[in-house]
């Protein structure tokens, strides 16, 4: 374990190098599409989310569940940026150099405790060959709705339609048409959220895309709705410095933005706001709500996924991965919290 205090400076080191990480990725050789492939996942538990007080649970409005901090020797393992996980543990998740990694929590009650029938695979293109056989890196948001999976990547600006009920890991992209004005997001601040509105509501059927630092005019994060009945631009307004990384709909039709801050004097931070779905429309700035913040005194690391689904208590499940940059200084985890109170107050938790 590296001490908390070189952890930070290798962490902090590790975050300048992300800039350039897509860029020299699109110089590797191209090869030929690979099947998908069956790996081992060697976990380690992670039973107390701030090591300084381990018989605390409560987290703002989280509960603390368990977590696990998960390794491979495959070559593809690491860098996640995206994921969604089924009631069952059931999961699909993305890394940042455009491959799936599929898989299954095992739990001991309701704590995760190891992962099982994990593969991994590239994601293919409509002419069956990989994304990035066209320089198409960056793959960092990803949404499901029904037997259709939607991948935002970063850089480029575009987002992909997967049909994944039909294929799976062999599932073939076409392109969704989005708005000229995406184009224009800073390069490595693009899409970073995507979700699909549900049934019942105002914007049903919308893909909702949120860059993680592409400033509007009044220097907040600006957000598009794609499709549906008001497609149309919205922002969520930026505090104390933090992007967006990721967002999840919970069960209930509330969104919850997963948000990072780096400094070279705070290191990393995380937090959580919600917004109620119905505040997403076109002209809207969102704001909502904290549920949870931490800093590195927390078991975090660059969280960059955030999943919600319903447990089989009727609970919110909320699970968050981290992406390693494919670095030996970082590390990629896996932590799940319940949501507690999720319609009784929608007041900031406490810190």
């Amino acid at each position: 374990m590296i001490p908390q205090r070189a952890r930070l400076s290798l962490l902090a080191g590790a975050f300048v190098l992300l800039g350039g990480f897509a860029a020299s990725a699109q110089l590797l050789p191209q090869r030929a599409a690979e099947p998908p492939a069956k790996l081992e996942i060697r976990t380690r538990p992670i039973e107390a989310f701030d090591p300084r007080d381990p018989q605390r649970k409560q987290f703002g409005r989280l509960l603390f569940r368990g977590g696990l901090e998960l390794s491979s020797a495959h070559k593809q393992f690491g860098g996640l940026s995206g994921i969604r996980v089924n009631a069952d543990g059931r999961f699909l998740a993305i890394s940042d150099r455009a491959h799936w990694l599929r898989g299954r929590i095992v739990y001991r009650g309701d704590v995760p405790a190891a992962i099982a029938d994990a593969e991994v695979a590239p994601m293919l293109y409509a002419d069956g060959r990989p994304i990035t056989a066209r320089g198409w890196y960056d793959t960092e948001a990803l949404a499901e709705d029904g037997d259709s999976v939607y991948v935002a990547l970063e850089r480029v600006h575009r987002i992909l339609k997967f049909d994944y009920g039909r294929r799976g890991l062999l599932a073939r992209a076409t392109l969704v048409p989005v708005p000229p004005d995406m184009s224009k997001l800073n390069s490595n601040k693009g899409i970073e959220c995507l979700a699909v509105a549900p049934k019942g509501s105002a914007i049903a059927g919308a893909l909702i895309a949120i860059s993680e630092r592409g400033p509007d005019a009044t220097q907040n994060i600006r957000a598009f709705i794609i499709g549906g009945p008001k497609p149309g631009t919205f922002a969520v307004k930026r505090t104390d410095d933090f992007d967006i990384v990721d967002c999840a709909l919970t069960p209930n039709a509330d969104l919850l933005l997963l948000e990072r801050h780096f400094s070279w004097r705070r290191g990393i931070a995380m937090r959580i706001r919600r917004v109620a779905l119905s505040e997403v429309m076109p002209g809207a700035v969102l704001q909502g709500a904290i549920l949870i913040s931490a800093d590195m005194g927390f078991q975090i690391d660059n969280m960059e996924g955030l999943s919600a689904h319903r447990g089989a208590n009727g609970e919110t499940v909320l699970t968050l991965v981290s992406d390693d940059n494919f670095s030996i200084i970082q590390r990629t985890i896996l932590l799940q919290f319940t949501l507690l109170d999720e319609h009784a107050n929608r007041e900031p938790g406490p810190r």
